[in-house]
This record gives structure tokens, sequence and C-alpha cells, in this order.
């Protein structure tokens, strides 16, 4: 099937004689002599008086989103929902000071789980910045090293992590 540009001329059956003036990947918008402005689908049967090269890219709503989606995570601190291992959901982190005449403290494994993976996605950020920064190439490698030590210390946590990939990883992993 033929894509048209916008300025092909068609003969339709039911609309008569028209010029295609925009497109996505599903219709054209033609404005037909007799009878206006409609939309009419790319497979529609119809004559091509004269056909115009694509002058435009089609692009889905999926492909703008997409697009969208994958510069926000590489840009901004925007985090990706990630899922705590099912043995801890409701579960409780319990820290207990030596001194027993010491209140200990609560805290949801979740809410604990929240702060660990707002840290892993704000250490990716700052990657993302001291990458694209005016820093020399021995500055950005120094950085880098210790963004990655931190990483190394943070494994710990890793197994609250429901899925392997979401792990932090330190020296090794790189």
């Amino acid at each position: 099937m033929q894509i048209l540009g916008i300025g092909s001329r068609i003969n339709h059956p039911e609309h008569g004689k028209g010029v295609v003036t925009n497109l996505d990947s599903n219709q054209y918008w033609v404005t037909f002599i007799e009878n206006g402005l409609e939309t009419i689908a790319l497979d529609d049967d119809f004559e091509i008086i004269e056909a115009a090269e694509n002058e435009v890219d089609s692009v889905s709503f999926f492909d703008i989103e997409s697009s969208l989606v994958r510069i926000l995570k590489k840009y901004s601190d925007v985090s990706e929902i990630v899922p705590i291992g099912d043995k801890w959901k409701g579960g409780v982190l319990e820290l207990k000071p030596a001194d027993s005449n010491l209140k200990s403290k609560k805290i949801k494994i979740e809410d604990f789980f929240k702060k660990i993976t707002m840290v892993r996605d704000r250490l990716r950020v700052m990657e993302q910045k001291v990458n694209a920064s005016n820093l020399d190439a021995q500055e950005k490698v120094d950085i880098q090293q210790y963004i990655t030590r931190i990483y190394g210390s943070l494994t710990t946590f890793n197994v609250l992590f429901k899925s392997k990939d979401q792990q932090f990883v330190g020296q090794k992993g790189k």
C-alpha cells in the first residue's frame, strides 16, 4: 500500500475529487471539492489522480509516548515503579539499640524499600548529570568510581528487590 503525501489528489467513489491535507498512521484528512473536509482510512478504496511524495513523517501515538517516556527516564528523577519481593510485603524492619532501656524503632519494609529505590534513582540521575557535564574526562571517571562504590555499598539491600535486574550493582557487575 502506497502512503500518499500531503498535496496528493484523489478521486473517492463516495466523496468525489479531493486533496490530501494531512495524515496520521491510520487515516488521511482530505478536502473534497463537494463535501469539504473528510477523514478516510489509509486503505480506503479510491483512485489516485496524482501522488505527492510523503513529506510528513507519520508517527503513531505509541511512538511519541515511548519516546517521551524514554526521555523522562533519562533526564528527570521520575522513578519507575519497582516491586518489592513478595516475602517482604507487609513486613516490618525493627532497629533495636544495644541498650535495652532505649526504645526500638519499627519501620514498614515497604517504606524503607521506597527510600532505597529513591536513593538508587537519584544516583542514576547524578550519573547522567556527571556524564553530561563540562567536567574533564578524568574528573568524570573519578566521580563515576565513587558512584559505583556507592552502588556496591547498597548491594546489601538487593534481597528486598523482586526483580534481579533492578538490583544494585557494584564494581564487579560493571
